[in-house]
Protein backbone atom coordinates (compact mmCIF):
# COMPACT_ATOMS: atom_id res chain seq x y z
CA UNK A 1 0.00 0.00 0.00
CA UNK A 2 1.19 3.24 -0.82
CA UNK A 3 0.55 6.04 1.60
CA UNK A 4 1.20 10.10 0.71
CA UNK A 5 0.97 11.82 4.02
CA UNK A 6 -1.09 15.54 3.61
CA UNK A 7 -0.01 18.93 4.15
CA UNK A 8 2.22 19.33 6.85
CA UNK A 9 2.59 15.87 7.78
CA UNK A 10 5.70 13.22 7.64
CA UNK A 11 5.20 9.58 7.54
CA UNK A 12 8.08 8.00 9.38
CA UNK A 13 9.62 4.47 9.94
CA UNK A 14 11.23 4.44 13.75
CA UNK A 15 14.83 3.07 14.17
CA UNK A 16 14.95 0.50 17.02
CA UNK A 17 17.45 0.73 19.37
CA UNK A 18 19.54 -1.48 20.92
CA UNK A 19 17.98 -4.18 23.10
CA UNK A 20 21.02 -4.68 25.02
CA UNK A 21 23.36 -2.21 27.22
CA UNK A 22 27.60 -2.03 26.61
CA UNK A 23 27.84 -4.30 29.31
CA UNK A 24 25.45 -7.10 27.78
CA UNK A 25 22.73 -6.66 29.59
CA UNK A 26 19.38 -7.28 27.58
CA UNK A 27 16.60 -4.85 28.36
CA UNK A 28 13.11 -6.48 27.90
CA UNK A 29 10.11 -5.02 26.21
CA UNK A 30 8.49 -4.01 28.86
CA UNK A 31 10.72 -1.63 29.96
CA UNK A 32 12.89 -0.14 26.71
CA UNK A 33 11.75 3.19 25.93
CA UNK A 34 10.11 4.75 22.87
CA UNK A 35 12.20 5.53 19.72
CA UNK A 36 12.87 8.89 19.21
CA UNK A 37 14.44 8.51 15.62
CA UNK A 38 13.58 7.59 12.82
CA UNK A 39 13.56 7.81 8.60
CA UNK A 40 11.35 9.91 6.90
CA UNK A 41 9.55 7.41 3.99
CA UNK A 42 7.17 9.98 2.92
CA UNK A 43 5.79 13.57 3.27
CA UNK A 44 2.97 15.80 2.37
CA UNK A 45 3.72 18.95 0.08
CA UNK A 46 3.69 21.28 2.67
CA UNK A 47 1.43 23.59 5.04
CA UNK A 48 -0.75 26.40 3.80
CA UNK A 49 -0.10 29.94 4.96
CA UNK A 50 -2.31 31.98 6.13
CA UNK A 51 -2.29 33.83 2.55
CA UNK A 52 -3.41 30.22 1.01
CA UNK A 53 0.49 29.55 -0.39
CA UNK A 54 1.84 26.11 0.06
CA UNK A 55 4.84 26.65 2.08
CA UNK A 56 7.47 23.18 1.32
CA UNK A 57 8.73 21.41 4.00
CA UNK A 58 12.47 21.61 5.56
CA UNK A 59 12.30 17.49 5.98
CA UNK A 60 12.72 15.31 2.89
CA UNK A 61 12.41 11.64 1.75
CA UNK A 62 15.42 9.71 3.36
CA UNK A 63 16.34 12.31 5.66
CA UNK A 64 16.64 10.48 9.66
CA UNK A 65 15.15 12.97 12.26
CA UNK A 66 14.88 13.15 15.87
CA UNK A 67 11.19 13.75 16.94
CA UNK A 68 9.30 14.60 20.44
CA UNK A 69 8.80 11.25 22.24
CA UNK A 70 5.24 11.08 22.70
CA UNK A 71 4.59 13.13 19.22
CA UNK A 72 2.80 11.15 16.42
CA UNK A 73 0.23 9.21 15.85
CA UNK A 74 1.03 5.19 15.45
CA UNK A 75 0.20 3.35 12.40
CA UNK A 76 0.64 -0.54 10.86
CA UNK A 77 0.57 -0.73 7.54
CA UNK A 78 1.39 -4.48 5.70
CA UNK A 79 2.28 -5.50 9.38
CA UNK A 80 5.34 -2.83 10.01
CA UNK A 81 5.26 0.08 12.33
CA UNK A 82 5.02 3.61 11.40
CA UNK A 83 4.47 6.84 12.96
CA UNK A 84 2.50 10.35 11.26
CA UNK A 85 4.02 13.12 12.81
CA UNK A 86 3.39 17.07 12.46
CA UNK A 87 6.19 18.99 11.10
CA UNK A 88 6.39 21.04 14.44
CA UNK A 89 7.27 17.26 16.45
CA UNK A 90 10.62 16.85 14.56
CA UNK A 91 12.97 18.65 16.59
CA UNK A 92 16.38 18.17 14.36
CA UNK A 93 17.56 16.48 11.73
CA UNK A 94 20.55 14.18 12.09
CA UNK A 95 24.24 13.05 9.71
Amino acid sequence: MKVRPLHDKILVKPIDTPQTTKGGIVIPETVKEKPQEGKVVAVGKGRISEKGKVVPLEVKKGDTVLYSKYGGTEINIEDEEYLILDENDVLALTA
